[in-house]
């Protein structure tokens, strides 16, 4: 077919679904999928995992970052095809309503949330920070979150709720950490 030739049938157009397998949340799924449907899509609408927010499917803003095989990634522009074979970890998955993740608990304690639309993507990659630096400073965590607008705080109580849960999960003994973090967040 060439381009500008009328599409005679919808098979022309549509293309074939594909199964893929990837493990979300702990839980391995197999599913069928169009190539071109996006992971952000296949989360909320397939998977009913509605956590995972569109905001401007340009990978401006990171309210759909999930963490894929740990790392984050803006899932508004990854195929679900490339998620085949892999693991993938949305705000679901941190924690449940009666053992929060600590980067959960530090968000409710610290006030790190306002309307919450950015809130999923800013803990999946404040946990993915923590992952690989879990002694970050202040200026580490705001490079980290530097992919992820909050149209709604001054990032002030973001940034305090990251290394609260640094803090939190930090070994016990531990005492202040080397960054100054240890004690109490300063108001």
């Amino acid at each position: 077919m060439r381009y500008g030739e009328p599409v005679d049938e919808v098979s022309d157009v549509v293309q074939d679904e594909r199964r893929i397998t990837l493990t979300v949340n702990g839980r391995r799924r197999a599913v069928e999928v169009e190539p071109r449907l996006l992971l952000a899509h296949l989360l909320r609408e397939g998977l009913g995992l509605t956590g995972t927010h569109l905001g401007c499917d340009t990978t401006s803003c990171g309210a759909c970052t999930v963490l894929v095989d740990g790392t984050p990634v803006k899932s508004c522009t990854m195929l679900a095809v490339q998620a085949d074979g892999h693991e993938v970890t949305t705000v679901e998955g941190l924690g449940t309503p009666s053992e929060l993740d600590p980067v959960q608990e530090g968000f409710s304690i610290e006030h790190g949330l306002q309307c919450g639309f950015c809130t999923p993507g800013m803990m999946l990659t404040s946990k993915a920070l923590l992952e690989r630096n879990p002694d970050p400073s202040e200026d580490e965590v705001r490079w980290a979150l530097s992919g992820n607008l909050c149209r709604c705080t001054g990032y002030q109580n973001i940034v305090k709720a990251v290394l609260w849960a640094a803090r939190k999960q930090a070994p016990a003994g531990n005492g202040a950490s080397a960054n100054g973090s240890g004690g109490e967040a300063e108001s």
